[in-house]
Order: C-alpha cells, then sequence, then structure tokens
C-alpha cells in the first residue's frame, strides 16, 4: 500500500520564501512519486494572532497559487485549506479534552511567542495550535510527517495523543512517524547566516514574488566574511557556506564541484552566481503565480474540489472517533 503522508504551511506571508521552497516544498513535491499527498494551507493556525480578514483571504489564495506553481499537482495529490474542512475543529475538540494542561503548557513554541509578545497577550490559540496540529495530523491517518527538527515536539504529542486514545478507546488512530527533511535544505538569513531564514528579519529573506530586482540586490547584499577564499564551513564562513547552499540546490551541483568551480574567484563572483540562478527559477514561477491568480474562479474551484476529498476522509475518521467515545451520532 503507497504511505500517505501530511503537511502544511500557513498563509501568513504574502509570499513564500526560498527557505520555504528548499527547506520543505520541493520535498512536497518529489514525494508525490512515491506517496500519497495531503497538502494544506493551515489558515486556522494564522489566526492564533491577529490578522486582517481581507488580508488573510487574499494570502490564503496566493498560497494555494503558489504551491500549484512549485509543481504540487492537483491530480497527484489533495490539496485543501484547513478551514473549508470543518472536522479538523470537530477533532481538535475531542483531543483537547485528552490533553494535559501542563503537556499544553510545555510546548516551546508557545513559550517562545508568549515571551515575545508578552504573555497577557497571548490567546488561548496559541496555546491550544498545537492539538489542533495534532488534530491535522491524525484525521487523514497518515504513515509519515515531513517535519524539520523543530516541530519535532509537536509530532511527539500527536503521538502521544494518539496512543492514548487507542489505549482508552481502542484502535482508532495511526500513529505517525517523523519524515525528517534534509539538513541540508536548511537555509540561513542573508544578513545573519546564523539564523534560519524567516519573513520576520525581512532584510536578509529572499521571497520568491519579490521583484527580481530586489532579489538580486539582497543576494548581492548578503553578509560574508573578510576572508576571499571560496570554502564551505559552516562555523567560520557561514555566509559563503549559505549562499553555496542555495546554489547547489537550486542548480543540482554538489557543494564541493561548487567549491572547486571557484578556486580562485571572488565572493562576488559567487553572489552573482547565485542572484542570476535564483532569478531563473524565480522568473517562470512568478509568471505562474499570476496567471493562476488571474482565474480565481478556477482556483476556487481546485480549493473546492481539494477540500471535498479531504473531508472524505476526515468525516471517516471522526465518525469513527465519535463512536468511540459514545456520542450520538
Amino acid at each position: 500500500m503507497t504511505p500517505r503522508v501530511l503537511s502544511g504551511i500557513q498563509p501568513t506571508s504574502d509570499s513564500f520564501h526560498i527557505g520555504n521552497h528548499l527547506g520543505a516544498l520541493t520535498n512536497w513535491v518529489s514525494m508525490q512519486e512515491t506517496h500519497e499527498c495531503l497538502y494544506f494551507i493551515a489558515d486556522m493556525h494564522a489566526i492564533t494572532v491577529e490578522q486582517d480578514p481581507a488580508q488573510l483571504r487574499e494570502r490564503t489564495l496566493l498560497s494555494f497559487a503558489q504551491l500549484l506553481a512549485l509543481g504540487v499537482d492537483p491530480k497527484k495529490s489533495t490539496i485543501f485549506v484547513q478551514s473549508q474542512v470543518a472536522e479538523h475543529a470537530q477533532f481538535m475538540w475531542v483531543l483537547s479534552c485528552l490533553t494535559g494542561l501542563g503537556e499544553a503548557n510545555r510546548m516551546t513554541q508557545f513559550k517562545d511567542k508568549a515571551a515575545k509578545g508578552g504573555a497577557s497577550s497571548a490567546s488561548v490559540g496559541l496555546l491550544t495550535y498545537p492539538i489542533l496540529q495534532a488534530a491535522d495530523i491524525l484525521l487523514y491517518r497518515p504513515n509519515a510527517v515531513p517535519v524539520g527538527e523543530d516541530q519535532r515536539q509537536h509530532l511527539e504529542l500527536t503521538r502521544d495523543l494518539a496512543i492514548r486514545f487507542n489505549g482508552r478507546y481502542g484502535q482508532t488512530l495511526v500513529v505517525p512517524e517523523p519524515h525528517i527533511l534534509k539538513a541540508t535544505a536548511k537555509i540561513m538569513d542573508l544578513q545573519d547566516p546564523t539564523a534560519k531564514m524567516s519573513k520576520s528579519s525581512p532584510a536578509g529573506c529572499v521571497n520568491l514574488l519579490d521583484s527580481l530586482k530586489v532579489t538580486e540586490k539582497k543576494i548581492k547584499s548578503a553578509v560574508t566574511d573578510s576572508d576571499t577564499q571560496i570554502s564551505f564551513d559552516v562555523i567560520n564562513k557561514p555566509g559563503v557556506s549559505n549562499l553555496l547552499t542555495i546554489l547547489s540546490a537550486y542548480t543540482g551541483t554538489a557543494v564541493p564541484e561548487l567549491v572547486d568551480s571557484f578556486a580562485g574567484r571572488m565572493y562576488g563572483d559567487l553572489k552573482k552566481e547565485v542572484a542570476a540562478t535564483v532569478l531563473e527559477f524565480a522568473e517562470p514561477f512568478q509568471n505562474r503565480v499570476f496567471e493562476l491568480m488571474g482565474d480565481r474562479a478556477e482556483l476556487e474551484s481546485l480549493m473546492a474540489d481539494g477540500a471535498n476529498r479531504a473531508r472524505e476522509i476526515a468525516a471517516a475518521t471522526v465518525t469513527d472517533v465519535y463512536t468511540k467515545i459514545g456520542f450520538a451520532i
């Protein structure tokens, strides 16, 4: 039987960045050939912090269009918007009633985000969103979940809740395994190459929908070091190593081979080649996104189709869960 995987991405920006693309989304595309894939836009997770409704709706459409433009194929995968499948919220309530308050409080991302915004401004949704994340996963009974190292803790909660439910009510939920994404695809901030690329640091973040001139300028302004030799050394030369990682990911050329090709050349040459390579990918990608956004009726039809397909699986799980816990259905 073909193994099933599930993953989601939040629509909290006007564009995906190259860290999203190389760190996760390229894997989404490749896994379509070997797995039954379900991918979703996590708009319910987005509202754990305040959102402008019109902007959220637009970003949800734009995120869906970007997935299609990157090669996520609705004929191969089920692609849907989280809020269009009501079973996510229904199942989350059941799992909330199985989760200890101490477990929820221990989740590190809640601690980090609450510390940044102030504990008094943190919502209950921010506290409980790992439970919604568990519901997202367990609804579809996947065999594996693509995760980065920073998501391991949330997947452990998901696994614990599945085991707890099965122990209390009988075998019902699949306990998913982590599918750890390749560490080589970890893209760092161009201005602070010791930090992971993030939309929260715009100066060092290359967005796939940025104008080509902005992208070129950001890459050519990337921080390197006072040395002149192009070599791969994450500790001593993080900026240069990051540029080599990006170039390797977009060209398919191994890093050692790239290092050899730059022997005797300057950092400016490396930046110029990285910029040209990223732009070569970004330009047709942007054209495809804008083409998709130009036919919203078709885009919304694809979203509805994906939601219907997802709902077939999710509804069966909720029915099983409701039966097991004693709800009148």
